[in-house]
């Protein structure tokens, strides 16, 4: 489970190069980038969650003898190299972007400036950690644009895959933008609000339905809310629940949280006449939540199609992100220092997406001034500084010829990468998860509609530093390939 101590969450051969990198004495000082290459669901943007995990992750990592003696149980490490790893710890620097930011495609979001021993056990770890949950932030985020302003809740426990896809699944929706979650566990540990009211088999163990809300009612006198699709939503559910409200009036204890959950059939349909019935008897007040294999896609129809829903709770396909099940981010060598200055290095393939931005580097996100709105991110050399009082160009990396000028003051800079660890101590605070929550609302707020669209959206431009991209050049061209 997650509190466990996850020093061995690994891939293999990590441990493998790890220790060839030793037998060696390979061990200066590298530069690894996380990054993520395509927007989850064909997005115009990704959320950016886990980092509390990694920090937990990387405070607690070292060999136990049980780990030690199993590995040494593999006949495939030597016992000078188990040694070493007795007293493993990290000592490096970590940089992140914090969570709840919005990200893009191609920027490092985390990077590792450590010893290459260290830097290179951390890998699998980290992706697992922050793959995960930047996936479900995003899906979380998407589903909440689409309720435009109704409460979204997470209800995917019994969908997820496995109990810590659910936890963390869970504390990742909430960074996203839901109100809250059914998972008790993970409100607990996240302090964020645990909701829900009951199920079918609430209303099927009673002799009939108006008792079995009756006796809901009697217990939980602050929020009744009642499921109304267990027999006949429409004339049985509905009828029930507004005699069940009708009593609590008329004896003065109608909660001002009061109303029905609907979690079968057609919704909007459904929703709309249920809506008309409630209103009809005074109850005007009442809200209707829905459930049901909902997506964003599903609550934007919806929504098109007139349904009177005010809270959506939404399971499988936000837990799950089951249109698009993975997150993609890699972990990648971009320099190594010698003589105390960092080279560059560069990974190159046929597909042009996979060539990586080599070198020590920073991002800076640049906002029209105006709007405070996003005009594009900036990907520099560490090293390298820029200031909003001079005009500033920017050019498309793979396609130079478009080109936007911004002229003096016009615009707003912001560093995103911030220190976390530095020469393995930790020197980073991180939020609440409520906190993350409010901080990722406004963060959503800086980018313009068009980014935000469910289909087709409007990609925010990521760019190199005229610098970073004349050695990205260079190092390409430095390399020759000779085809039969």
């Amino acid at each position: 489970m997650i509190k466990d101590n996850l020093t061995m969450l690994t891939d293999f051969y990590e441990l493998t190069m790890m220790q060839g990198y030793f037998k060696n004495n390979i061990n200066e000082t590298v530069v690894f980038d996380v990054f993520y290459r395509d927007n989850p669901s064909g997005g115009g943007y990704a959320i950016c969650a886990g980092l509390a995990q990694v920090i937990e992750y990387i405070e607690t990592l070292h060999f136990t003898e049980s780990d030690l003696d199993y590995l040494r149980s593999l006949k495939v490490f030597d016992e000078d190299f188990l040694t070493y790893l007795k007293n493993f710890k990290f000592t490096g620097d970590i940089y992140a972007i914090p969570e709840g930011s919005v990200i893009f495609p191609m920027e490092p979001i985390l990077k590792v400036i450590a010893p290459i021993i260290e830097a290179q056990f951390i890998e699998t770890a980290i992706l697992t950690i922050i793959n995960h949950q930047c996936l479900i932030a995003t899906k979380a985020s998407r589903v909440v644009y689409a309720a435009d302003g109704d409460p979204v809740m997470e209800f995917g426990l019994r969908r997820a895959q496995g109990p810590d896809a659910g936890i963390l699944g869970a504390r990742a929706a909430v960074i996203g933008g839901c109100v809250g979650t059914s998972n008790v566990l993970s409100a607990k540990l996240y302090d964020i609000p645990a909701l829900g009211t009951h199920g079918h088999s609430w209303i099927m163990s009673f002799e009939d339905e108006l008792t079995a809300f009756r006796k809901y009612a009697e217990i939980y006198k602050d929020n009744v809310t009642l499921l109304v699709d267990t027999y006949d939503t429409l004339r049985s559910g509905v009828p029930n629940a507004i005699k069940v409200f009708q009593e609590l009036k008329d004896s003065g204890k109608l909660p001002q949280k009061h109303g029905i959950r609907l979690d079968s059939g057609d919704l909007a349909y459904l929703s709309k006449k249920a809506r008309k019935m409630l209103d009809a008897a005074g109850f005007t007040d009442a809200t209707i939540t829905a459930s049901s294999d909902l997506d964003e896609y599903l609550i934007n129809s919806l929504k098109a199609q007139g349904a009177q829903i005010n809270v959506w709770g939404v399971g499988t396909k936000l837990i799950t992100s089951q249109d698009c099940p993975s997150f993609g981010g890699v972990y990648k060598l971009a320099a190594i220092k010698r003589n105390g200055e960092f080279i560059p290095k560069i990974k190159l393939s046929e597909n042009p997406v996979k060539i990586t931005n080599p070198g020590n580097k920073k991002i800076y996100r640049i906002y029209e001034k105006d709007t405070y709105k996003v005009k594009a991110d900036l990907i520099t050399l560490a090293d390298e500084e820029y200031t909003s009082d001079k005009p500033l160009l920017l050019f498309d990396p793979n396609a130079t010829w478009k080109k936007t000028y911004l002229e003096p003051d016009s615009y707003i800079l912001r560093e995103m990468l911030v220190p976390i660890f530095k020469e393995g101590e930790l020197v980073y605070q991180s939020p609440s998860v409520m906190e993350i929550r409010a901080y990722c609302l406004k963060e959503q707020d800086t980018l313009w509609e068009e980014a935000r669209r469910l289909v087709n959206p409007h990609n925010v431009y990521v760019d190199l530093s005229n610098k970073l991209y004349q050695i990205k050049t260079e190092l390409l061209n430095s390399f020759t390939y000779h085809t039969k």
